[in-house]
């Protein structure tokens, strides 16, 4: 991962155009291509990014400081580089990933098996479907043949939204999936949490363990 702060301005050319006057901003460009300029008052959010596969040159000469990053679509992403102060470069090595405890796993592997808990219609297409950023947990289709995204929680928190805020904005740009929506599912799910995964377009699914595994009458719940 190569991490540079600079005092820089940014361009973005694609399906609209988007400009970043002149501030400092770090600027991540990971081992998988991404390119990603963030501020400092965003949380995890970016200002503007570039998903991979991307390409990415630096300019020369009279192009100098000026860095270009173009997508397969043809889209740019164009960073004027006024003053570096920053610029390093780290090897990370493969991450292991975001390990599940023994609940979320089983709950997962249940839901998966009986994906038609979640509708009428509704047929599996993976579980841990991998992205640039993760696995979603479970994705799907609906009844009407469109494509669900499903985050699975034991506690169901406005971090697990969050989460599966940014699986559904990396998904939504992949035209064979898109568009697809989001289903929040937990044993439990907190008011906050719930009002923010409403407030996105989510459904927000409460599940029943005990009846997932066979030992009860199916209570699941969709609010």
């Amino acid at each position: 991962m190569r991490l540079v702060i600079a005092r820089c301005s940014v361009d973005y050319a694609g399906r609209l155009t988007a400009h970043l006057p002149s501030a400092p901003r770090l600027i991540l460009v990971k081992a998988d291509g991404s390119v990603s300029i963030h501020a400092d008052d965003r949380a995890y959010k970016p200002l503007n990014w570039m998903s991979p596969p991307c390409t990415l040159k630096e300019g020369t000469g009279d192009e100098e400081g000026v860095w270009t990053v173009v997508n397969k679509a043809g889209e740019k992403l164009i960073i004027t580089m006024e003053e570096v102060l920053h610029d390093s470069s780290h090897e990370l090595g493969v991450d292991p990933g975001l390990i599940k405890d023994g609940v979320e796993a089983h709950l997962q592997e249940l839901l998966a098996d009986r994906i038609e808990t979640l509708g009428d219609g509704y047929t599996l297409i993976r579980r841990e479907y991998m992205t640039a950023i993760g696995p979603v947990d479970i994705l799907c289709r609906d009844a009407d043949g469109a494509t669900v995204a499903v985050e699975i929680k034991r506690r169901g928190e406005i971090d697990g939204v969050e989460q599966l805020t940014r699986y559904l904005e990396l998904l939504n740009r992949d035209p064979h999936l898109a568009p697809v929506r989001g289903v929040f599912a937990a044993q439990e799910i907190k008011p906050q949490a719930r009002v923010l995964a409403t407030d996105r377009g989510m459904d927000c699914v409460v599940l029943d363990y005990d009846a997932l595994r066979g030992i009860e009458d199916d209570k699941l719940r969709l609010f």
